[in-house]
């Protein structure tokens, strides 16, 4: 891939990516790794730069949706230190799963998360 195409489907992906993100949550995630590994990112480095990525986007949203008075504070709380212990947990375990098992349990994530949606509509 070309430097202008790759430059160009960064920064779409990027806008999309936080679109999706401040609407949906963490699901520009969903969008960021395929895009990562399409510019050419092998799968784990696209999963860990992909969170690198969601990070701050999750923080803006965050903030956004906390002046608008969509949540309190104290109802994200209880799930901050858990969060916390997966994060570092899923953190840790990234680099030891096998390439082809990630995409796969990143495919069947995707899957379930798509089955789920349309169930609950």
């Amino acid at each position: 891939m070309n430097k202008k195409k790759q430059t160009i489907l960064s920064i779409a992906g990027g806008a999309l990516v936080g679109v999706l993100n401040g609407m949906l949550g963490a699901g520009g995630g969903m969008l960021v790794v395929p895009m990562l590994k399409k510019l050419g990112l092998e799968q784990t480095r696209a999963h860990a730069t992909a969170v690198a990525v969601i990070f701050p986007l999750s923080v803006l949203s965050a903030a956004a949706y906390l002046l608008l008075g969509h949540y309190e504070l104290a109802q994200a709380a209880a799930y901050l230190l858990p969060g916390a212990a997966g994060a570092l947990a899923g953190g840790l375990l990234l680099p030891k799963i096998p390439a082809k098992w990630l995409r796969k349990l990143f495919a069947c994530f995707m899957v379930w998360a798509g089955i789920r949606l349309m169930l609950n509509a």
